[in-house]
C-alpha cells in the first residue's frame, strides 16, 4: 500500500516485498513529491542491488571498532581508488578530473572528486556525516589502586557512553598510539586489542537497593581489567620498572606491555602518548529469521559514513561532470562538534576555499560564495526507526521502517536543516535513482536531537537537507539496522552524486 502524507512524502507498507539479503528487492517503488503527470519521461532506472553492500558493511564494522581505525579504513580505500592525499600543511595542486582527500587528527577526513568539466563558480555536491560514536575513553592517568584484588582502568564517558547498556559487556581497547622512532620522529600507529580485556560488572539484584541505582559513573562503572591478589598471596607481580616521569609510568603496566607487544615496540618509553577507547568486541552480524537485520555496535553514524563513501566511489566520472563531488566525515558530533576536526570548525569551509583557489587563476569572496550558492549539502546521520514496543512515542506517517530506504528528518525548530526546497530536490534525486524516501519528525512532546546539518550549512551558506538511515536502539552499545539499509544508503548517495547537476538545473535561483 502506498499513500501520500500531509508532508508531501509517501508512507509505504510493502507486505509482499522480500527484505532478506539472499533475494533483495523484486521491484522498485519510486516515491516523489511531484504529480506523475508533471514528470518528463526518463530512461529506465538501472537496477540496484543493495544486498551487495551487506557483507562489506559487516566486515567494516567488525574490523574497525575505533574512530581512528574507521578513518584509516576509508582513507586507504580512497588511496586504492586513485584519490591523492593532500596535507593541510602543504600547498595544494588540484586539476579538473582529479580525486583527492585530506584529514585532521586521524579522526576526520574530507574526500572530493573534481569533475572533468568543472568551471569556476560551479557547485559542490556534499554528503557529510560524523564518524565518532558513544564510547568510554581511557583517562590521561588511568592507573588506579587495586581494590579487593581487582585491577581497574580509569575511563571517562564520551558523550552518552557508559550508559546502562554497557554493563557486563566484553570490552576491547584500541585507538591511536604516538611512538618515537629511532630517528626521533614521532609517528602515529593504530592498535586494537580485540579480545575481552575489560568488563563493567553489575551488582546482583539480590543486594536490593544497592543494585537498583542510580549509579555513579565515577565509582560504580569502573571496568575491571585483571587480578592482583598479592596482598593475600604475598607474591609480588613482576614490574617493568618504567622510569618515573615518563608517559608509560602513569599507565597500568600490563596495558603498556600488551600495547607494546601488539605494535612490536621494544622500548616501552618510546610510547609518548595515546588516545584509547573501549569497544564491544562482539562482531557485527546478521540477525532475524531471514537475516533481515544487522546487529552491531557503533552504527551511529559509521553507517551513513560507509554509505556516503561507497556512493562516492560508485559514482562514475561521467555523472555530474561539471561539479565537485564531496564526502565529509567529522569527529566530535556527539559532544557538540566544537573541536578542529568537528563539523562546526573551519575544516570544510577551508577545504572548499582551497579548492576554489587551486582551480582558478583568481579566487576571492565573490567566487567562493558563488560556488557555495550553487552547492548542496546532504547531512546524513542515522534516524530513529520505529520501535514496535513504543509506537506511542512516534508520529503517525513519520515512523521510518528498516529495509525501505533513507528517511528525511524534519524539525520546525531548526534542529534539522530540511526545508521544502531541499526536500523537493532530494525527492527528484530519489526518483531518478529508484530510491524510496521516508520521513521522520519527533512528536511535539519529545525532545529532538541534533545533527551536523544546521551548523555546517549555516557556516557554508549552502542549501541543505538532513536525512539518514534508520536504526533501532540509538545510543546503545549494540544497535540494529536492516540488512539492506547500508546498500539502500549507497543507492541514494550514489544517485545524489550522479544526478545532482541535472536536478539542480530544474530549480530556479
Amino acid at each position: 500500500m502506498v499513500r501520500k502524507t500531509s508532508s508531501g512524502f509517501f508512507s509505504s507498507i510493502h507486505e509482499d516485498m522480500p527484505l532478506h539479503v539472499s533475494r533483495g528487492y523484486d521491484r522498485i517503488v519510486q516515491h516523489t513529491a511531484y504529480p506523475s503527470s508533471s514528470i518528463p519521461p526518463s530512461p529506465q532506472i538501472e537496477k540496484f542491488f543493495p544486498e551487495r553492500y551487506t557483507q562489506p558493511y559487516l566486515d567494516f564494522m567488525t574490523q574497525n571498532p575505533t574512530i581512528f581505525h574507521a578513518v584509516d579504513h576509508f582513507t586507504k580505500k580512497l588511496d586504492r581508488a586513485g584519490y591523492v592525499y593532500l596535507s593541510e600543511r602543504e600547498q595544494w595542486k588540484i586539476q579538473p578530473g582529479g580525486k583527492y582527500y585530506t584529514k585532521r587528527n586521524g579522526s576526520a577526513f574530507i574526500a572530493f572528486a573534481v569533475g572533468k568539466d568543472y568551471k569556476p563558480g560551479n557547485g559542490v555536491g556534499i554528503v557529510a556525516g560524523h564518524i565518532d560514536a558513544l564510547t568510554a575513553k581511557v583517562k590521561p592517568v588511568p592507573k588506579l589502586l587495586t581494590k579487593a584484588g581487582y585491577v581497574q582502568l580509569g575511563v571517562a564517558p564520551y558523550a552518552g557512553g557508559l550508559n546502562m547498556t554497557w554493563w557486563d559487556r566484553d570490552l576491547g581497547i584500541g585507538g591511536k598510539v604516538l611512538v618515537k622512532n629511532d630517528d626521533g620522529i614521532i609517528e602515529e600507529k593504530l592498535v586494537k586489542l580485540d579480545w575481552p580485556i575489560a568488563r563493567i560488572p553489575t551488582l546482583a539484584p539480590h543486594f536490593g537497593a544497592a543494585a537498583m541505582g542510580p549509579f555513579n559513573l565515577e565509582t560504580n562503572m569502573v571496568p575491571i581489567i585483571g587480578l592482583d591478589n598479592s596482598d593475600i598471596s604475598g607474591k609480588e607481580l613482576p614490574s617493568l620498572k618504567l622510569p618515573a616521569g615518563t608517559f608509560v609510568a602513569k599507565q597500568p603496566e600490563r596495558l603498556v606491555r600488551a600495547i607494546a607487544g601488539r605494535l612490536g615496540v621494544k622500548e616501552y618509553t618510546s610510547i609518548v602518548n595515546w588516545e584509547l577507547e573501549l569497544f564491544d568486541i562482539q562482531p557485527a552480524q546478521l540477525g532475524g529469521l531471514d537475516k533481515e537485520f544487522i546487529f552491531a555496535g557503533r552504527i551511529d553514524d559509521k553507517l551513513c559514513c560507509f554509505a556516503a563513501i561507497e556512493g562516492l566511489l560508485a559514482s562514475p566520472d561521467d555523472a555530474s561532470p561539471g561539479i565537485i563531488k564531496m564526502v565529509g566525515c567529522f569527529d566530535d558530533e556527539e559532544v557538540g562538534s566544537y573541536l578542529r576536526q568537528g563539523a562546526r570548525s573551519n575544516f570544510m569551509p577551508s577545504v572548499i576555499s582551497r579548492i576554489c583557489e587551486a582551480l582558478n587563476d583568481y579566487c576571492g569572496p565573490n567566487l567562493i560564495n558563488q560556488t557555495l550558492a550553487n552547492s548542496f549539502l546532504v547531512s546524513s546521520d542515522v534516524i530513529h526507526a520505529v520501535n514496535p514496543n513504543f509506537l506511542y512515542a512516534y508520529l503517525e506517517n513519520h515512523s521510518p521502517r528498516l529495509n525501505i530506504g533513507v528517511a528525511v528528518s524534519a524539525d520546525p525548530n531548526g534542529h534539522m536543516t530540511t526545508d521544502s526546497a531541499s526536500s523537493a530536490l532530494l525527492s527528484r534525486i530519489a526518483e531518478k535513482c529508484g530510491s524510496t524516501l521516508q520521513v521522520f519528525q519527533i512528536r511535539n512532546d519529545s525532545r529532538s536531537g541534533g545533527t551536523i546539518g544546521p551548523m555546517t550549512s549555516s557556516k557554508l551558506g549552502c542549501r541543505a537537507i538532513d536525512c539518514g538511515i534508520p536504526q533501532l536502539s540509538m545510543h546503545s552499545i549494540r544497535a540494529t539496522t536492516g540488512s539492506l539499509d547500508p546498500g539502500l544508503g549507497v543507492q541514494l548517495y550514489k544517485g545524489f552524486f550522479d544526478y545532482y547537476e541535472e536536478v539542480d538545473a530544474e530549480f530556479a535561483n
